[in-house]
């Protein structure tokens, strides 16, 4: 459908296919987007980019072009800092074009999705949609990209400016509401809500971790009790590192918290990250051992991107796998994704292994992991994360929407 002249964006297509060249030219200026830039030389699209001060808004890449090809073409965009996005357009497998689409995100540059050759009009017109959402966005102003000191995150930690929100986790079987993962938040009284990216780092780098690991559990404790009084029986996944399961006294003062919030350990998973570097094995497992017998569940998270998956499987005795939602989201599409949820599920289920799948972000999603018989679904398509005040009132909507006629297909 022609738009018009609606849109300013500039775009380039770099392929050395003049057909393909013209043809996405042509279905870009149906869409109404007419500033278009074609180079069949990726050399002489990058001396454009260094050279010209026309800013490009979004880049079309063949990856198998001769001379410079896509993946050189993309180290020499990260070397001129572009700040556009990137759309792969390619008729190589898709485990080459998920390869380049790391190599994207490894140099901090935009992916706005892949296009298989011979290109479809309908997949065009969706990625110019995300396009235009994403130009039409705010951009990040210097809030967001402020750098906190250790004082002042020291402080936050103290002055109880950390708070909680809770992402809902349902069965992918009954809908049911089984629980919540805890996500830290930093209230800060001037900046407003600061995201954990920005002040975990800060946290590890200057020994900080620990009390902000027990901040974090103390309360999601206190919000678990006060669901309990109100007859919710939720379980609360609340995440640790490495740091937290390299102090001996860690099972002690978990258990301790426990006990004066008057709650049940089972009912709080303690979810460690993967990829996360073990420090000392003796250690590790001592800790994480205690925590069982204390009956805290133990949860293996973003399972699938680190080093050491089934060496922490084997040694290490989890209740819970968590598969990343880097393989999740789009597996029902996508062949590797898809081969890799499937062995986690079956490998989990033999191991006697619940399994949540993190990162549903659309029926698909949900519709694939539903058929694989994963146990357990979290990510934005069934629910944002949410202050804990917000969970009952979500718990009833839900329940609600699928009592009867459901949205989503079982």
């Amino acid at each position: 459908m022609n738009t018009g002249s609606r849109t300013t964006a500039r775009i380039m297509l770099v392929d050395d296919d003049p057909f393909m060249l013209k043809l996405l030219a042509r279905m870009l200026a149906r869409l109404g987007y007419w500033q278009v830039d074609c180079h069949a030389s990726a050399r002489l699209a990058i001396d454009q980019l260094t050279s010209s001060r026309k800013a490009c808004d979004l880049i079309f890449l063949d990856i198998h072009m001769p001379g410079m090809d896509g993946v050189e073409f993309i180290r020499r965009l990260a070397d001129c800092r572009y700040a556009g996005g990137v759309v792969l357009v390619s008729g190589e497998s898709s485990r080459i074009m998920e390869s380049v689409g790391k190599l994207l995100e490894a140099h901090q540059l935009a992916s706005m999705g892949q296009l298989r050759k011979p290109v479809k009009p309908a997949e065009l017109a969706r990625i110019m949609g995300r396009q235009q959402a994403r130009s039409a966005a705010p951009t990040p102003d210097a809030v967001a990209q402020r750098a906190y000191q250790a004082e002042q995150l020291r402080l936050a930690i103290h002055n109880g400016e950390l708070v909680n929100y809770y992402q809902p986790k349902v069965s992918l079987a009954t809908r049911e509401v089984l629980g919540v993962e805890c996500l830290a938040r930093w209230q800060h009284p001037v900046d407003g809500l600061v995201f954990p990216d920005q002040f975990i780092g800060l946290a590890s780098q200057h020994g900080m971790i620990t009390d902000l690991t027990k901040v974090v559990l103390a309360d999601a404790m206190a919000q678990a009790r006060n669901w309990l009084r109100s007859g919710l029986d939720l379980s609360v996944a609340v995440n640790v590192t490495m740091d937290d399961l390299a102090c001996l006294d860690f099972p002690d003062v978990a258990a301790g918290m426990a006990r004066a919030a008057g709650i049940d350990p089972r009912t709080i998973t303690l979810e460690v990250t993967e990829g996360q570097m073990m420090r000392k094995l003796s250690t590790v497992l001592e800790v994480i051992t205690r925590l069982e017998l204390k009956r805290f569940q133990l949860s293996i998270d973003d399972f699938g991107t680190g080093h050491s998956s089934l060496a922490q499987l084997r040694d290490l005795p989890f209740n819970e796998l968590k598969i990343d939602q880097g393989f999740v989201h789009g597996a029902a599409s996508d062949e590797t994704r898809r081969a890799i949820c499937n062995a986690s599920v079956r490998m989990a289920h033999e191991l006697d292994l619940r399994v949540v799948g993190e990162g549903i972000e659309d029926q698909s999603d949900w519709d694939f992991l539903q058929r694989l018989g994963c146990d357990i679904g979290q990510g934005y398509f069934i629910a944002r994360p949410m202050p804990g005040g917000d969970i009952p009132g979500w718990i009833q909507a839900w329940t609600q929407r699928h009592r009867g006629t459901l949205t989503l297909n079982g």
